[in-house]
């Protein structure tokens, strides 16, 4: 994870998420809820190929998911949060010294 990255608090870290979902699934930010489904926004399998990469380069982690079945994995805006919440917590314990709170 970046240092920028790993100063951020929870709610910075959901903003950075939800504005590279708007961007890369052409979305109205307003619109990404946690309960919204990615399909019913529009958002397609090759979108959701986009937002994954563009998190990982963002925060310097690797999200496990299959490119193949990108939309089972991320059914709704709240998977996509969680999953970049856990890779992203994962990364600062293994990496104490990138967490200020460590």
């Amino acid at each position: 994870m970046t240092d920028a990255a790993a100063a951020h608090t929870p709610s910075d870290i959901d903003a950075d998420i939800l504005a590279i979902l708007s961007d890369k699934g052409r979305v109205a930010r307003d619109l990404l809820v946690p309960e919204a489904a990615l399909a019913d926004l529009g958002i397609a399998s090759l979108d959701v190929i986009e937002v994954v990469f563009a998190l990982e380069d963002r925060f310097d982690i690797e999200i496990p998911f299959n490119a193949n079945d990108a939309r089972q994995e991320f059914t709704t805006v709240g998977d996509v949060l969680a999953a970049v919440r856990a890779a992203v917590a994962s990364k600062s314990a293994a990496n104490p010294a990138t967490n200020p709170a460590a």
